[in-house]
């Protein structure tokens, strides 16, 4: 209606990055944001310019391409005070053994987002010792301390601040622990790569299974500290995370049975610091595919008199891998302020995108504003045939 191309509507209206964090009138305050980067990247990817000419040519030749483009904002993170009618907080109870080994007790409870590697690595980085050392237990309300659930893309970004704190607490008392052996202080004293030493001097060290040892074998700890290794810490964030994003989907539509066919797929992700780009990579694969579920496929059909049509899987549809593309995937990444890990969530972000995108594909290639989903082909063949 205005002549414009998509993306320049999208890059004239975006929130510039030194706007942030920026109060919407609506309420929300959106933490962190680079809108246009993530845009303009994808763009390149899919080379837009060359894309916009091939559609053109295609056309040109009678067939129904379509190029839709969705940029889009999530809120993520659920668990600000006040957000929910009870504490929406996290907790993680973590306890180092005097073997070494780090055993983290958490509220989340994954079903399937990847969080035992995602917090397994964060112990890891943080202590600087090996994966294996590391035992996450969860979903067990007789061992694991008090939890909000995993929804809302709220794991890492509520679950993995409370685990991080739990962590610096248990740092520094291994540090003063540390500090005696070494003979220093315990402001001096560093820990890396499973040592702690004093700073400026790693040739003098001692390693982190030989302080977990001392915490909870010995009987000669300095004054002030006590026995074991072990903290329960709470992490109620002050904001949700907005996680963002711009997807491209390609179709092409055949006029003769209505069937679509996306010709490609690129995504662009933002879900802040990334701490296991591979699991990121898998939640977009899977939020990809559900979203294109819903778009071309998947719907509840009732008959007239009300008996459910669709009431298994023999009769609801679902997206077969086999009428996939394979998905282009890149991202940015733009740290939010709201936690210590600057991480937001990404559990979603693929089926906020997808769907959007697919159906404004769709719309482009039959050149009509608006089209009810699913976009089966009985439906697009009627179109076709109506306008063509």
């Amino acid at each position: 209606e205005l002549g414009k191309d998509p993306a320049e509507v999208r890059l004239t209206n975006f929130i510039k990055p030194e706007s942030f964090p920026h109060k919407l009138s609506a309420g929300p305050t959106y933490d962190s944001g680079a809108y246009a980067t993530a845009l303009e990247k994808a763009m390149a990817l899919v080379d837009y310019e060359h894309l916009r000419a091939e559609q053109a040519q295609r056309r040109a030749e009678g067939k129904l391409m379509g190029i839709g483009l969705c940029t889009y904002v999530e809120i993520c993170g659920l668990g600000p005070k006040g957000s929910t009618p009870f504490g929406a907080f996290e907790s993680a109870r973590v306890r180092v053994e005097q073997t070494g080994t780090v055993m983290v007790y958490t509220g989340i409870s994954p079903h399937g987002q990847g969080s035992e590697t995602t917090f397994a690595q964060i112990v890891a980085d943080e202590y600087g010792i090996p994966i294996e050392k590391v035992v996450i237990l969860h979903g067990d309300t007789d061992s694991t301390p008090e939890g909000r659930g995993t929804y809302a893309s709220r794991s890492t970004a509520v679950g993995g601040p409370a685990l991080f704190t739990a962590l610096q607490r248990l740092k520094e008392k291994m540090k003063s622990i540390a500090a005696g052996l070494l003979e220093a202080s315990a402001s001096d004293v560093t820990l890396e790569e499973g040592k702690f030493f004093v700073t400026g001097s790693p040739q003098k060290s001692v390693a982190f299974d030989e302080v977990a040892l001392t915490a909870n074998t010995s009987n000669l700890l300095a004054k002030g500290i006590e026995p074991g290794l072990e903290t329960t810490a709470f992490f109620e964030a002050e904001n949700f995370t907005f996680p963002f994003g711009t997807h491209i989907c390609t179709v092409e539509i055949d006029k003769d049975t209505g069937e679509v066919e996306i010709t490609r797929y690129v995504a662009v992700d933002d879900c802040g610091r990334q701490l296991n780009p591979m699991i990121v990579a898998g939640q977009v694969h899977g939020g990809i595919a559900q979203g294109i579920g819903q778009a071309l496929c998947e719907g509840v059909v009732y008959r007239e008199d009300g008996q459910l049509l669709t009431a298994s899987f023999m009769d609801y549809a679902l997206p077969l891998s086999s009428a996939l593309p394979v998905f282009e995937l890149d991202h940015t990444m733009t740290p939010t302020t709201v936690n210590p890990l600057g991480v937001k969530g990404v559990g979603e972000a693929g089926t906020i995108g997808s769907t959007p995108a697919v159906a404004a594909a769709v719309a482009d290639a039959l050149g009509v504003a608006h089209v009810e989903m699913p976009f089966r082909p009985e439906k697009l063949w009627k179109i076709i045939h109506l306008r063509h």
